[in-house]
């Protein structure tokens, strides 16, 4: 695993450099990473149906899709959805053998205007949706909820902020310190910090769960909670 040295200068951006490195970032980025990424296949696997579709929104390097693929094989496809040019490089290598027997598709999309067609028993969107304008995050989940079957899942992780500024600064604060123990620089820390800016907006975990009831998701829980990062199951 290659080691994130990424300094950003200007807005953050998932190029080849963030690419390279990108397992070795969320490992040291995210708290409770493993845990996390355990969670999200675990409580996915139980909603997945045979001969439908798993869509991970957002899929960089295929990390999330991999274990589903690996444990139900060609009894579903598997559609990745990724922006990124090296990203969606650096997983179709990851899966060429089963894109070139058509169980895996990984399609360029960007979803503040288009959406892969797909009839989903479990949709994936893992530090996805935080990337896009809140504008277009009703719409997007709106389309992740038409997509899936009767009984089908989404698994929803996002960055969030604290229910009251004092809290999400301690939050905050707590947070950077986790990333000082994992090896990150203060340089490192703030220069992302900075690069993220505008890019990667959060939204309350309150917010968040609104959204998911707007778009008819009755049943919805929570299954992860590390200090300003959330995972919640919604089911249709």
């Amino acid at each position: 695993m290659t080691k994130d040295q990424v300094m950003p200068d200007g807005s953050w951006e998932f190029d080849a450099d963030v690419t390279a490195v990108f397992d070795d970032m969320l490992a040291r980025s995210i708290p409770q990473y493993n845990v996390m990424r355990q969670a999200c296949f675990e409580i996915g696997a139980h909603f997945t149906q045979r001969a439908t579709d798993i869509v991970d929104l957002g899929c960089s390097r295929g990390e999330a899709l991999a274990p589903f693929i690996e444990k139900l094989g060609v009894n579903n496809r598997y559609i990745g959805v990724e922006i990124s040019d090296p990203m969606l490089e650096a997983a179709r290598v990851r899966f060429e053998g089963y894109i070139n027997c058509g169980v895996v598709d990984i399609r360029k999309i960007d979803l503040r205007h288009d959406y892969p067609p797909a009839r989903a028993s479990l949709t994936l969107s893992v530090l996805t949706l935080q990337f896009t304008p809140i504008e277009y995050r009703l719409q997007i989940l709106s389309r992740i909820y038409e997509s899936l079957t009767e009984g089908g899942a989404l698994i929803l992780v996002e960055k969030v902020l604290g229910a009251s500024a004092s809290l999400d600064e301690m939050m905050v604060a707590l947070y950077y310190d986790m990333k000082r123990a994992n090896g990150y620089t203060e340089d490192q820390i703030q220069r992302k910090r900075m690069s993220l800016e505008g890019v990667l907006v959060p939204m309350t975990a309150h917010w968040n769960e609104e959204m998911l009831q707007i778009t008819g998701f009755r049943q919805i829980d929570c299954f992860w909670r590390w200090l300003n990062f959330a995972g919640w199951v919604a089911i249709k």
